[in-house]
């Protein structure tokens, strides 16, 4: 399976962006699909997570502005970034779980999206 992200870029505080990744190379879909975060000299973090049935999970900072969806039939997630902070910049990597034993883990390419002040 190979996750292709799309959709970064530079965009002023306040703004939007939206970011896609698709999921190809196997009929088997995957259960949980994940955007995570890296700024520079932190760790990765996870932003938002979404199960095959819909549902979401985001960390603190960016509840209420940013939302994750996923269409099944397509094996794609989306991750619509609404009122942008500075602090948001980061390289956003896609990533799925596929419910095996063990558990399957994917990783996109990382797409970098960053926020002017």
């Amino acid at each position: 399976v190979q996750l292709q992200a799309s959709g970064g870029g530079l965009v002023q505080a306040g703004g939007s962006l939206r970011l896609s990744c698709a999921a190809s190379g196997s009929s088997f879909s995957i259960n949980v699909m994940a955007w995570y975060r890296q700024a520079p000299g932190k760790q990765r973090e996870l932003v938002a997570r979404i199960s095959s049935g819909g549902s979401a999970n985001y960390a603190d900072s960016v509840k209420d502005r940013f939302t994750i969806s996923r269409d099944n039939s397509k094996n794609t997630v989306y991750l619509q970034m609404n009122s942008l902070k500075p602090e948001d910049t980061a390289v956003y990597y896609c990533n799925g779980v596929r419910w095996t034993l063990p558990n399957t883990i994917y990783w996109g390419q990382g797409t970098q999206v960053t926020v002017s002040s």
